[in-house]
């Protein structure tokens, strides 16, 4: 589904937005009809494109006043090096995203965690504690001028 036409980048931006639009306000910002829209919607879901919708949550006020993006080195560049560590982070609640990457280093995190404390014990007691792990950098998250998660 590469070959999305102008209406379909236009409901996608609407709803990158505000997932919790309705179809009639969806449709009216994109010109077409309710059922047109609804159908176009379908056919983005179907075909992959929409995976979901999600709530976006300020993560100071549920308690985590602390963010950073870590970047980590394996030691060991090996299949299952990289499917022990990418399964410790599934595990780790405040990992928030994990990617791997190219360059220097293998993945970068994006972690929250509810103060410097809190942080800590994650990178000592987390990230700290896996063989894999051969390198860590922590970059703190002091603003977010710009932001399009959804």
């Amino acid at each position: 589904m590469s070959n999305i036409d102008a209406i379909g980048r236009n409901i996608l931006r609407e709803l990158s937005r505000d997932g919790r639009i309705s179809n009639l306000e969806l449709a009216e910002r994109v010109g077409l009809s309710p059922s047109a829209c609804l159908r176009r919607v379908q056919e983005l879901e179907r075909g992959g494109v929409i995976r979901g919708y999600r709530a976006r949550i300020d993560p100071a006020k549920v308690g985590y006043s602390f963010m950073a993006y870590v970047t980590v080195g394996l030691s060991t560049h090996t299949k299952q090096a990289q499917e022990d560590f990418e399964a410790a982070m599934a595990e780790a609640p405040e990992v928030r995203e994990c990617h791997n990457i190219t360059g220097a280093i293998e993945y970068i995190l994006r972690v929250e965690a509810a103060d410097l404390a809190a942080y800590k014990h994650f990178h000592t007691e987390v990230l700290g504690i896996l063989p894999q792990v051969n390198a860590i950098t922590t970059y703190v998250l002091m603003g977010s001028p710009k932001d399009e998660r959804a």
